[in-house]
């Protein structure tokens, strides 16, 4: 964070508006990779009067409004989108030319944040996904043409204290992101509980059987984002002719009924919906 000093300080601070669950992980991540406290306030009524004192963040850092004369270098947008129009009101007085806007909301163009906060010098809108609570997330983003090379650095170092990033090249493609990444984790969760429903109607107890599903995905999430071979590759070295993965692979990936075009319309039906609530 230290070679970005020069655009987040004191003077300039990062604002954060909205500290609920996703606002809280990236804050953290953002102590934890050194952004010093003193360059952050915290916009949000609920620990206005009671500071965050788990972050070593005092009340005097926080406030339900920006405090007069405060101009923000990056203006982060955490708040649910449907207070968003109220909640831009206690920062608007916070935003010059040279604010950037950093948008984790889903579903809120940038149309409607440079609309509710027109001093912004540019926006870079982004999806996150809940795994940015333990530092394993990943965030699709995408930035205005205006936004400058150093602040689209900077807003790559912010949400990259969480996860991986990635950048897409046109804004309509973060429905996408948030149709596979965004709602992902709730297809892994339900895997994980279909995998151990499997396993306790093969004899195993519940306990078991949630264990090896648990660890079974962690496991080869890990070895799928580190290893040299592709996915591909890696499914076929662990296939063995005629064995018992074969076996299973057989019915998961069965033409016209297999996990392959569940999963694409899992995800396309999530892309509409996404569409439908921009």
């Amino acid at each position: 964070m230290s070679e970005f000093s020069d655009l987040i300080s004191a003077e300039r601070p990062l604002v954060l508006l909205g500290c609920g669950n996703m606002g809280k992980a990236l804050l953290a991540g953002w102590l934890g990779q050194g952004l010093p406290r003193e360059h952050i306030f915290i916009v949000d009524p609920f620990v206005a009067e009671r500071g965050l004192p788990d972050l070593d963040i005092g009340e005097e850092q926080c406030a339900s409004r920006t405090l007069a004369d405060m101009i923000a270098s990056v203006l982060v947008l955490a708040v649910k989108p449907q207070i968003f129009d109220d909640a831009a009101a206690s920062v608007a007085g916070a935003c010059d030319g040279e604010t950037i806007g950093l948008s984790i909301m889903a579903g809120t163009s940038i149309e409607t944040i440079s609309a509710a906060l027109p001093e912004l010098g540019g926006v870079v809108r982004t999806m996150p996904n809940t795994p940015a609570a333990v530092g394993k997330g990943v965030t699709g983003l995408f930035a205005q043409p205006s936004v400058s090379e150093d602040a689209r650095a900077l807003c790559e170092t912010l949400l990259g204290a969480v996860g991986a990033t990635v950048w897409v090249p046109q804004e309509s493609d973060l429905n996408a992101v948030t149709a596979l990444s965004g709602s992902g984790p709730a297809y892994v969760f339900h895997m994980i509980e279909c995998l151990t429903l499997a396993g306790e109607q093969q004899g195993l107890s519940q306990e078991v059987a949630q264990t090896l599903a648990i660890e079974t995905v962690r496991g080869a999430g890990v070895l799928a984002a580190t290893a040299v071979d592709t996915p591909t590759q890696l499914r076929v070295k662990v296939t063995s002719p005629g064995g018992t993965t074969q076996a299973g692979l057989d019915v998961l990936m069965k033409e016209g009924s297999g996990l392959e075009p569940l999963i694409s319309q899992t995800v396309a039906a999530a892309k509409a919906r996404a569409e439908e609530l921009g």
